[in-house]
């Protein structure tokens, strides 16, 4: 398992060397389900990477598919969310078919309500609140899937104004929860993500950290929470990164040309180059794959083998936008 996380978990004892298995590359990376569990996400390309039918068995089938090629590949962390359809279903199926997969690390995400009814369009595919009474809706409906499997619970997508911050009835039941041995993280969104970390890492329950995780946007386009991220590296958390292939816009020939330059000299694909990328920074534990193929997924994993100089990460690192201009892009792509 990606020991890093453990360790910040509690499932690796304090001083404990790294096991063999936590060295193998692919153990840094992760596997995100949002494209997998529910039949429509704001990915680029949606209509190549799925099947024609996107019914439920269609994708149990193929989430089943990309987590027995992940761990078969040394993948040792999973991310699923409520809102993420039938992600937590999904991947509560594979763990009950794959008793020999004992050695993962299982997390999954709380605070929004997923809306769609299982359609590709609907008025609103997910519900945002931070309150608890949501809080105790939602863990109850996670512990009915993964059960004792659940080693993260995290909050999902705090901003600098989420009630999540400064909520202390949440923040008892959050610790409570941590009491019980399940970590306690959360994960950021918006222009604002430095703020929201260090807003996070300031939040204690009687004189102890709340948090012991942190997933965060962060990629060749948006690096703006990267100082942030450093801070909370330093300060014990375990960093997960997500989006690192900017929902589509670093893969293919979607890929500013300066990624297909460095892929091309690489023999590689650009997503190989934009995981390589944030692979490459030093606070980050687990980046998350959010493949919607098998072959997306052996792709992505391509990125561990990926030894990008100083010069290189350079030229990458000056495509970042302003972080505004960057969520004002992702907030326009359509859901297919």
């Amino acid at each position: 398992m990606p020991f890093a996380l453990a360790r910040a978990l509690g499932l690796a004892r304090p001083g404990e060397a790294p096991p063999d298995g936590t060295r193998t590359p692919a153990a840094r990376v992760g596997l995100g389900l949002a494209a997998v569990g529910r039949p429509g996400y704001i990915n680029l390309h949606r209509d190549r990477d799925l099947p024609g039918d996107r019914g439920v068995e269609a994708l149990r089938e193929r989430t089943h598919a990309l987590l027995d090629a992940a761990y078969a590949q040394g993948v040792r962390y999973f991310d699923a969310a409520r809102s993420y359809g039938r992600a937590e279903e999904f991947l509560a199926g594979w763990l009950t078919a794959r008793p020999d997969a004992d050695d993962v690390v299982v997390g999954s995400k709380w605070g929004y309500t997923y809306t769609a009814g299982w359609r590709v369009e609907a008025e609103a595919h997910e519900v945002k609140d931070h309150s608890p009474a949501t809080f105790l809706r939602q863990r109850a409906e996670t512990g009915a899937l993964l059960g004792d499997r659940l080693d993260l619970y995290q909050i999902h997508s705090v901003t600098p104004d989420s009630p999540a911050l400064t909520d202390r009835e949440l923040h008892a039941r959050l610790a409570a929860l941590a009491a019980e041995g399940v970590g306690v993280g959360l994960s950021t969104s918006g222009p604002r993500q430095a703020d929201a970390i260090r807003a996070a890492l300031a939040v204690t329950v009687d004189g102890e950290p709340l948090f012991r995780t942190v997933q965060a946007t962060y990629n060749v386009l948006e690096t703006s929470a990267g100082p942030a991220l450093a801070q909370a590296h330093d300060a014990g958390l375990a960093v997960i990164v997500k989006e690192a292939m900017a929902n589509g816009r670093l893969a293919g020939a979607e890929a500013p040309e300066a990624v297909r330059e460095a892929a091309a000299g690489e023999g590689l694909g650009a997503d190989a180059v934009a995981l390589a990328f944030v692979l490459h920074q030093p606070w980050a534990d687990v980046v998350l794959s959010g493949a919607a193929t098998v072959g997306q997924l052996t792709g992505n994993l391509r990125a561990t083998a990926v030894g990008l100089d100083e010069e290189r990460r350079a030229r990458l690192g000056a495509l970042a936008e302003p972080p505004e201009a960057y969520w004002r892009h992702r907030s326009a792509l359509p859901w297919s």
